[in-house]
């Protein structure tokens, strides 16, 4: 997929894309009538591979059709049930609504899009790690609300951005491994299943087998509670967050003023050729900036629910949700090169620190206060703060593995 309004779109391959989406829609109907063929409520000659009996053409027809009723999964339906034989086509998508396909399908997707920015957070982690243990007693300028401050060090401000990173990428693992399924029939009440099962313990037995199958967590049915998606998508911000904190740093380092901080290959300009600009640090806040009004859209869905379906609510929800999570892919993707190849300029932060006057002068206030000798320097717990960022590092990368 490209994409010339948000240049590096490709970086996010097919994750989210129709086809993959279309995938994760027939997934979900094979788990189901696989799951009523194990059950003995359909025959044994109802089973069959529905993959097969679709083709790369099949694209146009099922969003055609879902021009006409307002979802994808009736089109899908439809066309599958006049190329599958019966006793199949009678079976196909019975007990089920499609809201049951779309919001468990959009979870498999969103999955595959959670592995992806874990293997991405897993290479920044190693990286940031490294810069700063590198830089760890580096002295340095910090700066507060854009003017001089104190002394600090280098190793601070990596371990800082190395906090953003694991607050967004603990949850994130934890999250993967509990996607539920949805699955609750027209109404969310399990009735339709019900009927076909002869009891309520059949109904969920079912949909827990189709949930294990997809490799979701069993769940009740959460068609009107879309803490799900919502959660999805302030996972994914958060993630955006952590990756524009670093960018801002990085652009605003690599100033030419400051220069204190590079970008391993910066980007051209059409004009300048002496520019070296921090383009993947100029991506990557385009999307810290684009996210959060995102997830505010998901939440508005969320709110504006009513019944139990709703009634454009839930519809907004997808193509949101879909940009929202290639477009964190792309920031995963340019976070991971910015870290890998981010060049430190020591000699600049010296000398930026060295030019700043006056930076002992709240040490002084202290000492006068309390009546001790001066520390020999004022850094504080800065050591330890960088200690304990790096011990959690280490854990997280233990457990990943």
């Amino acid at each position: 997929m490209t994409d010339l309004f948000w240049p590096g779109d490709q970086l996010a391959g097919t994750l989210m894309s129709d086809a993959a989406f279309l995938d994760a829609l027939v997934a979900v109907e094979q788990a189901w009538l696989d799951a009523l063929v194990a059950a003995g409520v359909a025959p044994p000659q109802a089973a069959a591979d529905l993959v097969g009996y679709l083709t790369d053409g099949d694209l146009e027809p099922v969003a055609c059709g879902a021009d006409a009723d307002g979802n994808p999964v009736t089109g899908l339906v439809a066309l599958l049930r006049t190329r599958t034989p019966e006793p199949t086509a009678r079976w196909l998508h019975r007990g089920l609504t499609s809201q049951d396909v779309v919001d468990t399908a959009l979870v498999l997707c969103v999955r595959d899009v959670l592995d992806r920015i874990g293997d991405e957070f897993g290479i920044q982690v190693v990286a940031l790690s490294e810069l700063t243990e590198t830089y760890r007693d580096t002295r340095t300028l910090a700066r507060t609300l854009t003017q001089a401050a104190l002394p600090s060090t280098l190793g601070v401000k990596f371990a800082r951005w190395l906090t953003g990173l694991l607050d967004a990428a603990e949850p994130l693992a934890g999250l993967r491994t509990s996607l539920p399924v949805q699955i609750g029939g027209a109404v969310g009440t399990l009735a339709a299943s019900t009927e076909l099962a002869g009891s309520v313990d059949g109904a969920i037995a079912m949909g827990n087998a189709a949930a294990v199958a997809l490799q979701l967590a069993p769940a009740p049915p959460w068609h009107t509670t879309r803490s799900t998606v919502t959660g999805i998508g302030d996972l994914l911000v958060t993630c955006c967050d952590a990756w524009g904190h670093v960018a801002a740093d990085v652009a605003t380092g690599s100033r030419t003023e400051i220069g204190e901080l590079a970008e391993g290959t910066g980007g051209g300009s059409s004009t300048m050729p002496h520019k070296a600009n921090p383009v993947r640090s100029v991506l990557i806040r385009r999307a810290a900036i684009t996210a959060g009004p995102l997830a505010a859209t998901l939440h508005t869905a969320s709110a504006l629910g009513v019944d139990e379906r709703s009634d454009g609510a839930w519809h907004a929800e997808w193509a949101t949700l879909r940009t929202l999570a290639r477009q964190t892919v792309v920031a995963a993707a340019h976070a991971s090169e910015l870290l890998s190849g981010l060049r430190v300029d020591t000699a600049r932060v010296a000398a930026n620190l060295a030019a700043t006057r006056e930076l002992d002068s709240e040490q002084r206030a202290m000492v006068e206060l309390t009546g001790r000798t001066a520390l020999p320097d004022y850094l504080g717990a800065a050591g330890h703060l960088v200690d304990a960022t790096l011990e959690r590092a280490r854990r997280f990368a233990k457990d990943m593995t």
